[in-house]
């Protein structure tokens, strides 16, 4: 330990984030640029957090988050700033989904559209009132409404069963998680994010591919952060000495860092990884306990042939819930298809088993023979431990403004607790924005 003139500790940075995904590097960055000494600690072999774009299968397939719209305000201004474009996932040439029973239906997107629009509009449309500005989503009848879960609320529209079984299917596409786990504000403030209007939602949240990667994106940001990026380097424990003014980082091989400030952008699944001192506030643990509702997965397929592109939707009882079209090719086993689905379970589909994804591929078509499979079990990865972050029932209202607020020395930078696209990369580089101003402000030279 390095003391200073006086014989007190001396800080080896202004500033350690503790992440390197798209909160962490915003973070970094900013700081940075604000003249404050940083180091990223980053306990991956790369950048990018829960986005990651890796070769497999002759493509760079997206493991984690991968959609991107213009309607997302932080996304699209970083997007800008590195000169990044988007290309459109495939528009689709057929749609199955399951009708009542379960039963099979085959037919265009303008008649499945059909099928869900009532439905659709009947589940949020009250979202004027219940959030009027997306930026708060916190404020307005969401407050009377947060108890219940999206699966409530269908049970209240006396859909009929051929609409409620298309409309449930969606929803769970977009949650990753079963609808009765899920809150009604997840679909709320999403919706209110896009001024109401849920056709744009699901274009903003499922249509828009970043072109060269998302891996490629969070490069050239990691190559805008002034400070140090450790990688490979896991943090064990993060202790406070307030009357030093100086927070220690110890990483898992032993060594410490002492910082003025931290700011942790671990997930609320993932962030008991750490052992904090003084301990985290009981917003934290109590948020942990539950944990976030989103507990599926998300798994590329490559099947036989050139399949003329579709989307699917299974039930929220299935290992998948959702598969699409994403690209087409051909290798020396002849022309192959590659879809990507999604299922509200992890532990209902083994998404290394090319046998176990065939079967559920197998709850949509009949049809189709799976190669390959290619995932990244995000639930069991201790640094995530969820997909993209869905509300409990309650948990918003309750929690959403305690998980912003610092913890002695330490911030909180995480789209978990975000205010306009919780769950998103937006939400993500809206929480790095805020904790960086914040402690850009606290650590001014007076």
């Amino acid at each position: 330990m390095t003391l200073d003139g006086t014989g007190a500790p001396e800080a080896d940075a202004d500033v350690v984030v503790i992440g390197a995904g798209f909160a962490g590097l915003v973070a970094a960055r900013e700081l940075g640029r604000a003249g404050l000494d940083v180091i990223v600690l980053e306990a991956r072999d790369r950048v990018g957090g829960r986005t990651w774009t890796d070769r497999r299968m002759g493509h760079d397939l997206e493991l984690g988050g991968t959609w991107v719209h213009w309607v997302q305000p932080h996304t699209w201004a970083e997007m800008t700033r590195y000169q990044r474009d988007i290309v459109r996932s495939p528009a689709v040439e057929e749609a199955f989904w399951l009708g009542a029973g379960d039963a099979p239906r085959r037919g265009s997107l303008a008649e499945f559209m059909a099928v869900i629009d009532a439905g659709q509009q009947q589940l949020i449309d009250d979202v004027r009132s219940a959030i009027p500005r997306g930026v708060e989503p916190t404020v307005g009848g969401i407050r009377q409404l947060d108890a219940l879960s999206i699966q409530d609320r269908f049970d209240a529209l006396g859909l009929d069963p051929e609409a409620r079984s298309a409309n449930e299917s969606v929803w769970v596409g977009h949650v990753n998680a079963r609808l009765d786990q899920v809150g009604l504000s997840s679909a709320m403030r999403w919706v209110a994010a896009t001024g109401g209007h849920w056709q744009l939602m699901h274009e903003a949240s499922a249509t828009y591919r970043v072109v060269g990667g998302m891996s490629e994106w969070t490069r050239l940001i990691a190559e805008d952060v002034p400070g140090e990026i450790r990688l490979g380097t896991a943090v064990a424990s993060v202790a406070q000495d307030p009357d030093a003014g100086l927070v220690s980082v110890t990483t898992a091989d032993g060594a410490t860092l002492r910082a003025r400030r931290v700011v942790s952008t671990l997930p609320i699944n993932a962030i008991r990884g750490i052992a904090f001192e003084p301990a985290l506030p009981e917003v934290w643990h109590r948020a942990a306990d539950e944990t976030v509702a989103s507990q599926g997965t998300k798994v590329w397929v490559k099947v036989r042939g050139t399949v003329p592109r579709f989307f699917a939707y299974a039930s929220q009882r299935h290992p998948l819930s959702v598969l699409k079209s994403e690209y087409f090719g051909a290798d020396e086993q002849g022309e192959y298809s590659i879809l990507v689905g999604f299922g509200p379970d992890h532990t209902q589909l083994d998404v290394t088993s090319v046998a176990d994804v065939q079967a559920a591929v197998g709850a949509f078509r009949g049809d189709l023979e799976v190669l390959e499979v290619a995932a990244h079990d995000w639930m069991k990865d201790p640094l995530s431990r969820n997909t993209w972050m869905t509300h409990r029932p309650g948990q918003l209202t309750r929690d959403l403004a305690e998980l912003r607020e610092p913890h002695g020395l330490v911030r909180f930078a995480t789209t978990d607790n975000a205010n306009l696209w919780g769950g998103f990369v937006d939400g993500a580089i809206e929480s790095g924005l805020r904790e960086a101003k914040r402690i850009a402000e606290e650590l001014a030279p007076s």
